[in-house]
C-alpha cells in the first residue's frame, strides 16, 4: 500500500513538472511583430534587389519567380542565380525570361564552387555583387510571394528601424510526413530561438530564416556579406549572428500572410534537410540540442508508457492510487494534445495530426542525434548533391 501511494505521489510531481514544461515549450512563439498585406507601397520606394539562388529547383522555380514578378512594389530588380543545376531549372528560367518580357528579371549562371565555400553562400555572394539596390532581399526558390510581399516587409522593416529583417513564412504541408514532423520542428525552433529574445538588442540571440531575408546593402557590405560566412551550412543564422553582434538591429517577424514555403515533399527530403541544419544551426550548442532530444524522446516513449501503465494498473486493481496515476496521465496527455491541435490548425492541417505526436517526436529525436553524429564524427552532411564536412565552428 505504501508503495502504491509513493508511486501516486511521484506521478503527481511528474504531472506538475510535465504541465509546466509543456506550457513553457508552447509559449515561446511570441511573434510580436506581424507583417500584414498593405494596400499601397510605402513612399519613397528605395530600390530592392531580390536575389534567388536556385540549384535543382525545377519543381519550384517557376512559381517562385512568377510570384516575385507580380509585386505591387515597383522599384526592384529580380536576380536569379542558377547554381550549376543538373535538372530542368536552367530551361525553365530561360522560358520565363523569354515570356515575361521584362527587364526586371536577370538570370545569372553560377560559377563552379571554389574550395572553402558552401554552395548557398557562394551563390548569394555572386548574385549580390551584381545587385544595385539599397536593400537586398534573399528569397529561397521554394518560397512563393503574395503580391504585397516586398511592400509590406519593407514598410514593417522601416517601422521597426530594422537593419536586417526576416520573416517566418506560412508552411505548405502536403505529405503525411510533412504534417507529422514539421510542426514539431518549428515548435522546437521557437524554443531554441525565441523571437522576443532575437528582437531584443540587449540579448545575444540571433537567427534568420533564409526563406526570406531583407537587409540594408550598407549593412551587408559592412559585415562582409556572405564572404564572411562562406563556409557555413546554416548561413542565414551565421549572417544574423554577425549582423547583431556588430550592433545592427535584427528583427524576426511573422510573415505568414505575405509568403508561403514548401520546404520538403517527402520523408527522405525532410531527413536530409534537417539532419543538415539542426546541429550546425545550433553552432555547437550541444546542451540545448540534448535537451530538445530528451524532451522529444520523453514525448515519444515515456508519455505513452505512462498512460498505458496507468490504464493497465487501474483495470487490474481498481484502487485509488492507480486511479490517480491514470487521471494524471490523461490530464497531461489532454493538455498536450490540445496544444498540438492548436499547432495543427496554425499549419492548416487536420487536428487529427496531433495524435501523431509520439511518432513525430521519435523521428525528430532521431534527426537531432543523426545531425550531431554526422558533424562530430567527421562524416559531414550532404545537400543538393554536395558533401560538406562542417564542424560546429565552421
Amino acid at each position: 500500500m505504501e508503495l502504491d501511494f509513493f508511486v501516486a505521489a511521484l506521478s503527481t510531481l511528474v504531472t506538475i513538472a510535465s504541465l509546466a514544461i509543456i506550457r513553457w515549450i508552447h509559449n515561446q512563439y511570441g511573434m510580436d511583430v506581424v507583417v500584414e498585406p498593405v494596400d499601397a507601397p510605402p513612399q519613397p520606394q528605395p530600390k530592392i534587389s531580390v536575389i534567388v539562388p536556385a540549384r535543382n529547383e525545377a519543381k519550384n522555380i517557376r512559381r517562385c519567380v512568377e510570384t516575385l514578378l507580380d509585386q505591387t512594389y515597383s522599384n526592384y530588380e529580380l536576380i536569379v542565380l542558377d547554381d550549376r543545376s543538373t535538372d530542368a531549372t536552367p530551361q525553365i528560367l530561360e522560358q520565363i525570361s523569354h515570356s515575361s518580357q521584362t527587364e526586371r528579371l536577370r538570370v545569372l549562371e553560377g560559377q563552379d564552387l571554389p574550395s572553402g565555400w558552401a554552395g548557398k553562400p557562394f551563390a548569394l555572394a555572386q548574385a549580390s555583387r551584381q545587385s544595385q539596390g539599397e536593400w537586398l532581399c534573399f528569397v529561397d526558390a521554394d518560397t512563393f510571394a503574395q503580391p504585397s510581399l516586398l511592400a509590406a516587409t519593407l514598410a514593417k522593416a522601416r517601422e521597426e528601424r530594422a537593419d536586417m529583417f526576416t520573416i517566418l513564412t506560412d508552411q505548405i504541408l502536403g505529405s503525411f510526413w510533412e504534417k507529422t514532423i514539421l510542426p514539431l520542428v518549428f515548435t522546437a525552433l521557437s524554443v531554441g530561438f525565441p523571437a522576443r529574445r532575437v528582437n531584443d538588442p540587449q540579448k545575444p540571440d540571433a537567427i534568420a530564416n533564409g526563406q526570406f531575408i531583407l537587409i540594408r546593402q550598407t549593412v551587408y557590405q559592412a559585415v562582409g556579406g556572405h564572404a564572411a560566412v562562406r563556409d557555413r551550412i546554416a548561413e542565414d543564422r551565421a549572417l544574423a549572428d554577425l549582423v547583431k553582434s556588430r550592433g545592427y538591429r535584427l528583427i524576426v517577424a511573422d510573415g505568414r500572410a505575405v509568403a508561403r514555403t514548401r520546404m520538403y515533399t517527402s520523408f527522405p527530403e525532410i531527413w536530409e534537410g534537417w539532419t543538415k541544419n539542426i546541429f550546425l544551426g545550433m553552432q555547437g550548442r550541444l546542451g540545448l540540442l540534448l535537451f530538445g532530444a530528451l524532451v522529444a524522446l520523453l514525448a515519444a516513449l515515456l508519455l505513452p508508457a505512462w498512460l498505458l501503465v496507468g490504464w493497465a494498473w487501474f483495470l487490474l486493481s481498481w484502487d485509488l492510487a492507480a486511479g490517480i496515476v491514470l487521471l494524471e496521465a490523461i490530464l497531461v496527455w489532454g493538455y498536450l494534445l490540445w496544444l498540438r491541435v492548436q499547432a495543427a490548425r496554425a499549419f492548416h492541417i487536420s487536428s487529427l495530426y496531433a495524435l501523431t505526436l509520439p511518432m513525430g517526436a521519435l523521428i525528430f529525436a532521431a534527426m537531432m542525434f543523426a545531425s550531431a553524429y554526422k558533424v562530430l564524427s567527421g562524416q559531414g552532411v550532404t545537400w543538393k548533391g554536395r558533401k560538406y564536412r562542417g564542424t560546429p565552428d565552421s
